[in-house]
């Protein structure tokens, strides 16, 4: 949508607020599903959930150039339906994760599969602008929300949500995996109340929302960025755009096997997660404060790569975190948390296209770093990597 939003907005005459309302609106149900997702995750299981996302979210995506075409209260509903299916990938990731993966192996695992989105971001803004040139806009639509059956054909056969329900391994195996896994057993009741009595889990819903916030402006609208600011034409504003996000694939695998490196080191794992999440904010406010200085469109691309891909170090930080203080929980702590990263996304993709029409993009950047800094002084006073929920 980053990439075609640009011809659409062109044909159905949107200006940036109404582009910023579109925007915004694939995280209204993005936001619906993130606890209910956690929850559903750790107490039926990973697969089921993330099979149902996906093969929900694509369905909304070939949907989508029909809406945009019977008008924006289509679009815009057809939208956060793609956000409700979105919303419980993660939840559901994360619970999968926690049950497969001991925490010698955290921070490189969860990297790399979470890499898999930012290759997903690589390979969608390289080929929207093809596909855009030769076919239209709805082609990037129909063509991508259609991948999403091929991948769900795999999922249902391969995929399980614990390597207890996997006919696959061996005894042996299992016992290997189970022996140093800290999952325990399904949940079957959540206690909130405990959840919210701990400081570190608001630690990590803060800091998720100041993470956020930058990240999904830099998503959403750094094509438009290219496009009007640097003067990129289509094609171009795509190919730049995906520099960010493969840096973000590579950087999140090179801090998952430092992370890593270090804990099994003996640096305790909340260092390691402080260490790992400062970056993940200080890196990309710095970046982000250059932009205003550079006149070149070959440096500001070179601060956006350098802002995403100190931001993947996250993945390190506060995004392999909740395994560390609610393993059992994973799935629900990372819905919470992530509860808050939606409403930044919902508040700060809607509120940059009001900024762009009343002020300029370095009161964009402004807002990001100022959250950044915020996230940090969260982070390291009220973050643990010890184990705080049984």
């Amino acid at each position: 949508m980053s990439i075609a939003i640009l011809p659409m907005s062109a044909e159905f005459g949107w200006n940036p607020q109404t582009v910023g309302l579109i925007q915004s609106s694939f995280f209204w149900g993005y936001l619906l599903t993130q606890i209910a997702g956690g929850i559903w995750a750790d107490t039926v299981g990973g697969k089921t959930v993330l099979g149902f996302g996906v093969v929900w979210w694509s369905i909304a995506t070939a949907l989508t150039p029909v809406a945009a075409k019977l008008g924006l209260p289509f679009l815009l509903v057809v939208r956060a339906f793609m956000g409700i299916g979105e919303g419980v990938a993660m939840p559901a990731m994360n619970n999968i994760l926690s049950k497969w993966v001991p925490v010698s192996e955290r921070s490189r695992s969860l990297s790399l599969v979470y890499s898999g989105m930012y290759l997903g971001s690589v390979t969608g803004l390289a080929f929207s602008p093809l596909l855009i040139h030769k076919f239209g806009w709805p082609s990037v639509f129909y063509s991508f929300g259609s991948l999403g059956v091929v991948w769900f054909t795999t999922w249902a056969t391969k995929a399980y949500s614990s390597p207890l329900e996997d006919p696959g391994i061996s005894t042996a195996e299992k016992k290997l995996i189970t022996s140093q896994s800290t999952a325990g057993e399904p949940v079957k009741t959540i206690p909130w109340k405990l959840i919210l009595s701990k400081p570190p889990v608001w630690a990590l819903i803060v800091s998720h929302f100041c993470h956020n916030w930058g990240t999904f402006i830099l998503l959403t609208w750094m094509p438009t960025y290219y496009n009007q600011v640097l003067k990129f034409n289509l094609m171009e504003s795509g190919l730049f755009c995906v520099l960010p996000w493969f840096t973000m694939a590579v950087s999140a695998n090179v801090g998952g096997w430092i992370a890593d490196t270090l804990v099994s080191r003996g640096v305790s794992v909340t260092t390691v997660r402080k260490i790992m999440q400062s970056i993940g904010f200080l890196g990309p406010a710095f970046f982000l404060t250059q932009l205003s200085h550079v006149n070149s469109p070959a440096m500001a691309v070179l601060c956006m790569a350098c802002s995403q891909g100190t931001d993947a170090f996250s993945q390190s930080g506060l995004y392999s975190n909740h395994q560390d203080i609610g393993p059992r929980y994973a799935g629900v702590l990372l819905g919470l948390s992530n509860t808050a990263g939606v409403l930044a996304g919902v508040f700060g993709t809607a509120a940059t296209g009001y900024i762009l029409q009343h002020g300029s993009w370095d009161n964009v950047f402004e807002v990001s770093v100022a959250l950044y800094l915020v996230g940090t002084l969260v982070w390291n006073v009220f973050s643990t990597g010890e184990k705080i929920l049984d």
